[in-house]
């Protein structure tokens, strides 16, 4: 495999590990945004409380929290093939319980809470393994494209999944569910289909100062650390997603397969971008696109908090993935590049607690201030908030605002 620019996408296409990795990843995206459009919906139906949505998320957050040294432990020790079909397992149990409760009238409030804790439980888990194992896979001269394709594949995902989902959810909820299932399975075979992921675990000390290595490595590195909480708050701020069932069904008056768009939007203009930075990455001037990225960010949630039109607020979440996959791109080539192999899953799963917190944590934050001060207001208030926090970091962390290349040059042994 050449390291040269224009050979890089010919060369992962080809790449039939990375291609399983990559459909796996695909597959598994779509099936939980199906599900995400299918559950949103079916909560907002029972109860038509925006609270409940944000709830929803602060459960799927909550195992992030709880397993967060155990999650980079596991991820560390074990072939990572086997961790992430089994967490891919555990997703296809709760869409499995959902049909048959569907179809029997027994989905309650309560059961879709304690089904949202086992996806979250799951989710966590495969974030670190997913993230961590792809290093292993393609040679370090294309991680970046890698990543970049990488992530495309979830914003594949999410451009159709949830379209199919919001379609599939006005012809029956148990339909909706069963395809999620298939999914799920043909994402487990996929990876298990993989080579071995197993790192070379080395103990560091007690278990404990094992454990907590992942995030001694991120405190030490001011530049990572201002990397990941910027996207941390700027999303936790700015994030609407759980507001958008009450978007779609109290502002733009429309049903499921219009929430199933609005879903779909923000993953057309990341995907879009994906494919863009895949060909052209970032070389230069890093710092400053990344912080101009997440302020594009916050500018496109005003316009989609304000906006009454439906192609508007279309156009809005489109704009707001673009600018969110290129923070999302640097960030995640700034884990990899800079981790050792035998840390990656430790550093991995904390950088997964800051993106659940983001998501997750985001949309409880969404749906508390949205029953408080009404939908609208609650996401130009986090638009707002987004700009204020970019502001705040490239003050608080200028080497970050001035670096220019993804990875460090070497230092001089001289020095």
């Amino acid at each position: 495999m050449t390291a040269t620019q224009p050979a890089e996408p010919i060369a992962l296409r080809h790449h039939r590990p990375f291609v399983a990795f990559w459909l796996s990843r695909v597959l598994t995206a779509g099936g939980f945004q199906i599900m995400s459009v299918a559950i949103a919906w079916q909560m907002y139906t029972l109860t038509g409380s925006a609270m409940d949505l944000g709830l929803v998320g602060l459960v799927e957050f909550l195992p992030r929290v709880l397993f967060m040294l155990q999650i980079g432990h596991v991820a560390d020790r074990y072939d990572r093939r086997y961790i992430s079909a089994l967490t891919k397992v555990l997703q296809l149990i709760a869409a499995v319980v959902l049909a048959v409760a569907t179809a029997y009238h027994g989905v309650t409030r309560e059961l879709i809470f304690v089904l949202a804790f086992l996806f979250g439980t799951a989710r966590a888990f495969e974030m670190p393994a997913m993230q961590a194992m792809l290093p292993g896979i393609v040679p370090a001269s294309v991680l970046p494209t890698a990543i970049a394709a990488s992530a495309s594949a979830m914003q594949a995902a999410t451009i159709v999944a949830p379209a199919l989902g919001g379609f599939l959810y006005a012809i029956g909820p148990v339909e909706t569910y069963v395809l999620s299932a298939l999914v799920y399975v043909i994402a487990t075979v996929l990876m298990l289909r993989l080579p071995p992921q197993k790192p070379q675990y080395v103990q560091q000390g007690g278990a404990l100062d094992s454990l907590l290595a992942g995030i001694r490595f991120i405190r030490a590195r001011p530049d990572i650390l201002g990397a990941i909480s910027l996207d941390l708050f700027a999303v936790l701020l700015g994030g609407a997603t759980a507001l958008l069932p009450v978007f779609a069904k109290d502002i733009l008056h429309a049903g499921p397969w219009a929430l199933g768009l609005l879903r779909s939007a923000p993953a057309v203009g990341a995907i879009g971008m994906s494919l863009y930075l895949a060909h052209r990455p970032i070389k230069q001037r890093v710092g400053r696109i990344m912080f101009g990225a997440v302020a594009v960010f916050g500018v496109a949630t005003i316009v989609f908090g304000l906006s009454r039109s439906f192609w508007l607020s279309l156009l809005a979440l489109a704009v707001l993935g673009a600018a969110d996959m290129v923070s999302m791109v640097i960030r995640g080539a700034f884990v990899q590049l800079e981790t050792p192999d035998e840390m990656r899953g430790r550093v991995s799963a904390v950088n997964g607690l800051f993106i659940g917190a983001s998501n997750q944590l985001g949309e409880f934050e969404s749906g508390a201030t949205a029953a408080w001060f009404g939908p609208v207001a609650a996401v130009v208030l986090g638009g707002v908030g987004t700009l204020i926090v970019v502001a705040l970091w490239m003050r608080w962390f200028p080497s970050l605002t001035e670096r220019n290349t993804l990875q460090r040059e070497p230092v001089p042994a001289a020095a």
